[in-house]
């Protein structure tokens, strides 16, 4: 593979990205344009503001990864619990509570997006549900539902690569861990969308009431199935859940309390996100063909397979940014910020960092520094099931250039269209074309 970034490097240039010119007074991160492609607008925020009031959104938006490093390793200061109850459903809050209330057997604060020391506890609970040892033992497992999804339009020479490849494959991948035996992918797909809707910042008040009603449908079935892990433990990450103890003598177990929008976290982060990492990777697929070709002639190659995921997830990462909240006045990149101020941090920024990353438009396999990247965040957040999403990618990659050839885009990459979130940057639809591998 030819390396852009040494012969960038070598002409004293990267290449230029985005859409020209940003005056960030004029703008903001929830501009549909921006939202969409939005490299052109971390730059300008890096260069001129990395601390940027973004009024629309009433968010100061951390962009420099050095900024972010020090938010992430102050979790006291940078409140996970409070930016993520500030942003939850913004400006519809206690109607949706109410609702979900009502009709979907209970409001269910998020556990897992809480600080210390309450969110310590709850993460050492967890960890029995995602051992590298169980991790690893799935990787079978998951190349058999790899396999058997690509089958299905192998012959067929074009496929959505979202909505016929990488939604189903994490829910099949999910629910199967999970114990969720009989499922609706398509139910699924939309409680995924639901929930995310409600860090998004985009829903009007008709879709945050479409979107509570698949939340209460999400709700009772959970509850109906950790009821049943109570009664009769299995071999699935939920029961893992319900029987999980620790050496805290106050609170050595989760209750029920806890568990339910941990199984719900589980199912909706298992699959929604590392849908939008597999759709960017066949995006690369189709438009890397150095690369697609690389991966095809080395595709045992694990130390490759392994750096392909590393910068996959460093161009591209599916989680856009997540939010915290000021507990005290603080500086932060220059910027003074009082208690109590909105915060997201932009991961995508941080991992477009120049500063960290020359040439970061680059897909770049041979980055001397691939592993830096905070697709997954850092510190006592740092995503606990990474360890999953990356098999995920990295088998799904090798199955993928195993079994097809000469994968291309069937629209332009203009014509490409996103989910309107500030969480995520997932693609809407892939249109594909290729031929099987003979």
């Amino acid at each position: 593979m030819v390396n852009k970034e040494t012969e960038n490097q070598a002409a004293g240039t990267c290449p230029v990205t985005g859409q020209g010119e940003i005056h960030l007074e004029d703008t903001s991160l929830s501009d549909p344009a921006i939202l969409a492609r939005p490299n052109a607008f971390y730059k300008a925020l890096r260069r001129d503001d990395p601390v940027h009031y973004d009024a629309k959104l009433d968010m100061y938006l951390v962009s420099r990864y050095e900024d972010l490093q020090a938010v992430v390793k102050d979790p006291i200061t940078f409140s996970v619990e409070k930016g993520y109850q500030a942003q939850y459903a913004k400006g519809f809050a206690g109607e949706i509570q109410d609702i979900l209330k009502r009709d979907g057997g209970g409001f269910f604060s998020d556990p897992i997006m809480t600080d210390p020391p309450y969110h310590t506890r709850i993460r050492k609970l967890m960890e029995s549900a995602f051992t590298a040892h169980r991790v690893k033992e799935l990787e079978p497992r998951i190349s058999a539902i790899v396999g058997d999804l690509i089958e299905e339009f192998a012959d067929r020479g074009e496929v959505d690569g979202v909505n016929d490849f990488a939604v189903p494959m994490t829910i099949r991948v999910i629910a199967e861990q999970l114990g969720l035996s009989q499922f609706h992918a398509d139910k699924i797909q939309r409680w995924s969308l639901a929930v995310t809707a409600q860090i998004g910042r985009m829903q009007t008040r008709e879709q945050m009431l479409e979107n509570a009603r698949e939340i209460c449908d999400l709700q009772n079935y959970l509850i109906k199935c950790v009821r049943e892990r109570e009664a009769e433990p299995r071999e699935d990450m939920i029961s893992d859940l319900v029987h999980a103890r620790s050496d805290d003598s106050e609170n050595p177990t989760l209750s029920f309390e806890e568990v339910v929008p941990l199984v719900r976290a589980m199912l909706i982060a298992g699959n929604e996100t590392t849908a939008t990492a597999l759709s960017n990777l066949l995006f690369i697929l189709a438009t890397e063909p150095e690369i697609a070709q690389q991966l095809a002639d080395s595709v045992d190659d694990e130390r490759l397979l392994t750096r392909f995921v590393e910068e996959l997830l460093r161009l591209e990462p599916p989680v856009r940014g997540l939010a915290r909240m000021t507990t005290r006045e603080v500086e932060l990149g220059g910027t003074k910020l009082p208690a109590g101020a909105h915060m997201l941090l932009l991961f995508a920024s941080a991992n477009d960092d120049e500063t960290v990353f020359p040439c970061p438009r680059d897909f770049d396999i041979n980055r001397g520094n691939i592993g830096r990247h905070v697709a997954f965040s850092s510190g006592v957040h740092r995503c606990i099931g990474l360890s999953l999403a990356r098999m995920e990618l990295k088998v799904a990659a090798r199955e993928i250039v195993k079994r097809l050839d000469n994968i291309k885009l069937a629209i332009a990459p203009e014509e490409i269209t996103y989910v309107p979130t500030i969480a995520t940057h997932s693609i809407e639809r892939l249109p594909l074309t290729f031929t099987r591998r003979k």
